[in-house]
């Protein structure tokens, strides 16, 4: 009878999701090289070849794509055995920007939940501001926000994450007339860095919708109100950035930062995975032609 590595299973349900040998090693802390000696060793033992992969990308062959459910329950019923023999569950607590988490929320919790089953998670997703009081109080084990200047150095940096007007692609705006804008309320730093940008260029400017989170802010645009403010990778489907077609000024990238402050461990181990996805995650937006 043939038994499988478990280790060697996991990994490729890494490579599959994250499509990235380089995301799925960091993810388990671990080497391209160790990565691909795991997945050469299970493609030997099954027979099959799983993943193909060129300079450019990575995809599931068509023996992948059958194996792919069968290797998620393995992993599930190996999780399961271990967590009936487990008398304390291990919670990560973390907080999310919503500035940098939108309809990819449902992804990330996947791979989490994926990679360890029996992990309790509690998450706040809220503005970068209130993320960062609440991991500074103790509450949080870690967390994901926006870094809008110079006043604080600490933490790891991500990624760049890139703004744009988002707006309905055929939005209408008339030369002259202020530019109608949909925000968060003072003191949201997008805001500011929005109306500080608009003030810099000289362009006028009315609020005519103030959200209460990303979501009303997304709608707004959606619904043809206004222009957003919003980071590319939770603009709403349907809107496009508008800024290049109107003249706006540029809108600044913002660093993306992981604060963490737990030595479990397993609550380590989710995070890297956590941030893998977060990091496969696109950030593109269409931009509406001039």
């Amino acid at each position: 009878m043939k038994t499988l590595d478990l280790e060697a299973v996991q990994a490729f349900l890494l490579v599959a999701d994250l499509r990235s040998f380089t995301r799925a090693a960091d993810a388990l802390d671990s080497t391209q090289s160790a990565i691909s000696l795991k997945l050469k060793r299970l493609e030997e033992r099954l027979g099959q070849r799983l993943i193909e992969r060129t300079p450019r990308m990575v995809r599931l062959s068509p023996k992948g794509e059958i194996f792919l459910q069968a290797a998620r329950n393995l992993l599930a019923a190996h999780d399961d055995a271990l967590a009936a023999l487990t008398r304390e569950r291990t919670t990560l607590k973390v907080g999310i920007s919503h500035h940098i988490v939108g309809g990819d929320l449902p992804v990330l919790l996947r791979h989490v939940h994926s990679a360890d089953p029996g992990l309790l998670v509690e998450m706040r997703v809220s503005s970068s501001r209130d993320i960062e009081a609440d991991f500074d109080r103790g509450s949080l084990d870690a967390a994901l926000v926006l870094r809008h200047d110079d006043s604080r150095r600490d933490g790891e940096t991500l990624m760049a994450e890139p703004f744009g007007w988002m707006a309905t692609p055929d939005w209408p705006h008339r030369d002259g007339d202020p530019l109608r804008l949909a925000t968060q309320a003072y003191p949201c730093r997008v805001r500011a860095m929005a109306v500080g940008a608009l003030r810099d260029a000289r362009l006028p400017w009315v609020e005519v919708f103030v959200g209460g989170g990303i979501a009303t802010i997304g709608a707004a645009a959606q619904a043809g109100l206004a222009v957003a403010p919003l980071a590319l990778r939770v603009a709403p489907v349907g809107t496009v950035d508008v800024g290049p077609r109107l003249g706006l000024p540029p809108l600044p990238s913002r660093d993306v930062v992981l604060y963490s402050a737990t030595s479990d461990p397993q609550v380590r181990a989710a995070l890297r995975t956590l941030v893998s996805a977060f990091r496969s995650t696109p950030t593109g937006a269409a931009t509406a032609p001039t």
